[in-house]
């Protein structure tokens, strides 16, 4: 895969408790201005969001935010994103999110970073997409996530398979390579235990 045209980046609006983390989403919008990739994102200027997309545009990237009406009233939209779009729902937002991307990644957060995470998944599981999808696991944040991936498979109401359709990596460094190694293609249909 050649390096995506535009790159949607799940994380925190809080900042979290490593400093490492904050590191980690700056040079994560560095990598992006660098390669001229498009950051689409939740479009708040708050947290770990807020450091990814100020690091990208501080690098001259194009950054879309995409955020709903109820957030933008609460100030935590940022101010001077190049394309800020405002949908009524947060299912328009995630939509938007996932139309406007070629790749996926993801950083440490909280719940809602992880039901977006779900749910992209949970579509390419479905053979809905093909797009690659990469956790940023810095200090062994995502572990406990892995190991569940692993449970639900081991439970058998996954399929091995299914655990190819994401990749973690350890740095930043790594998430252009991985996205590049990710195979892509048809998704075998979802096998379903019939009575």
């Amino acid at each position: 895969m050649p390096i995506p045209s535009s790159l949607c980046v799940y994380c925190g609006a809080r900042f979290g408790n490593d400093p490492a983390i904050r590191d980690t989403a700056t040079r994560l919008g560095q990598l992006v201005a660098r390669e001229k990739i498009t950051l689409v994102y939740g479009g708040g200027g708050v947290g770990l969001m807020g450091l990814v997309a100020n690091a990208a545009l501080d690098g001259g990237a194009n950054v879309v935010g995409i955020i709903p009406n109820f957030l933008m009233q609460r100030e935590a939209g940022h101010p001077a994103l190049s394309e800020t779009v405002v949908v009524e729902t947060m299912h328009e937002r995630k939509l938007q999110m996932f139309d406007r991307s070629e790749a996926f990644v993801i950083l440490p957060g909280g719940l809602g970073t992880l039901e977006e995470f779900f749910e992209v998944l949970s579509w390419r599981t479905l053979g809905l997409h093909t797009k690659p999808i990469v956790i940023v696991d810095l200090g062994g944040y995502w572990k406990p996530l892995a190991a569940l991936l692993r449970a639900v498979v081991d439970g058998g109401f996954a399929d091995p398979t299914h655990l190819d359709h994401v990749v973690f990596v350890d740095t930043v460094e790594d998430v252009l390579p991985a996205l590049d190694a990710m195979p892509r293609g048809h998704v075998a249909e979802k096998q379903l235990d019939r009575l």
